[in-house]
């Protein structure tokens, strides 16, 4: 088994040319692991089985017996076989598990609210690494604003390519102030996130959040707002600062690779539409397009190797290339 890795990963590197696109279909049955893959299915099932049992040792006394329940049940052939394909191996991301739960401090920040939810989206979480295990990391701030495999959206949005919403973060005093009288006279007209810190994504992620924006706007009432996007591209230096400030954020992570993004839901519950939403992302998921993770607020997204071809074609064609 392979032991921790404390590299921070290669530089980023050109992309990848793309095929002929396959449609999804979102009503296709589960999608079976390829040979010789993982069995992502019976992973999910098994951490959902976890879950459970961890919820029933939330508290303090019980740490002894959750390190006992952790240590049978992440060497389950479901469990083990992900985590064993990930950067870190087996004994790595078991380590870390075990380090992030012995560290864990709730805080109104923290997409984990409890321990149950910080089990939760570090074990799902493991599947965008193990996909992505040899894509290069964006290890400083720099890189992800001079990378030429990230588009800018800024740039997209002005001309009207994106069928999804964001803000960034403030970027002085003075906007951080209208940020907060706008919340004041308008508390429900966006959701309650902090905006992107970098506005920048894989051409192959714009292409899906695109393609889920529209199908969740051909899914809803003509009124409901578009999709809203909180997360995409980060670097590593940025997910270490997010750490400090107390926010669940995983290491290593999808988004430091560039393929994952998260997504507002809770916000849609006022609009009647979360579960549509919820619903929609589920059924990518079941057709192995993406990896899905519940973090309350906001649903992590991390695109599977498998659709990068198709997704990087439709980016091609929306634009005109």
């Amino acid at each position: 088994m392979r032991v921790p890795s404390r590299s921070p990963g290669q530089q980023p590197g050109p992309a990848v040319a793309s095929t002929a696109p396959v449609r999804r279909h979102p009503s296709s049955p589960t999608r079976r692991s390829a040979p010789g893959e993982p069995d992502l299915a019976g992973y999910r099932a098994a951490v959902a089985e976890l879950l459970v049992e961890v919820g029933a040792l939330a508290d303090a006394p019980s740490t002894a017996a959750r390190q006992v329940l952790l240590d049978q049940r992440l060497r389950e052939p479901a469990i083990a076989a992900v985590l064993d394909a990930t950067p870190q191996g087996f004994v790595g991301a078991r380590e870390t598990l075990l380090l992030e739960m012995a560290r864990y401090q709730p805080n109104a920040r923290s997409s984990a609210a409890d321990l149950t939810a910080l089990v939760r989206i570090y074990l799902l979480s493991r599947i965008d690494v193990m996909w992505w295990r040899d894509a290069p990391t964006f290890a400083t701030d720099a890189q992800v604003n001079g990378s030429v495999d990230l588009v800018d959206l800024e740039w997209l949005r002005r001309r009207g390519l994106l069928s999804f919403r964001y803000h960034e973060q403030p970027a002085s005093v003075l906007r951080r102030s209208l940020r907060v009288v706008r919340r004041r006279l308008l508390p429900d007209a966006t959701p309650r996130t902090g905006g992107l810190m970098f506005r920048r994504a894989r051409r192959e992620v714009v292409a899906l959040l695109n393609d889920i924006a529209r199908e969740f706007a051909a899914a809803t009432p003509p009124a409901t707002p578009p999709l809203w996007v909180t997360s995409l591209a980060r670097s590593a230096e940025h997910q270490h600062r997010l750490r400090r400030l107390g926010y669940a954020e995983m290491v290593p992570s999808g988004h430091c690779l560039g393929y994952a993004a998260d997504v507002e839901l809770a916000w849609y519950g006022r609009f009647g539409v979360r579960d549509t939403l919820a619903g929609l992302l589920l059924a990518r998921q079941d057709a192995g397009e993406i990896n899905v993770v519940d973090e309350g607020q906001a649903w992590h997204l991390c695109l599977a190797p498998t659709a990068r071809l198709r997704l990087r074609r439709a980016y091609e064609a929306e634009m005109g290339l």
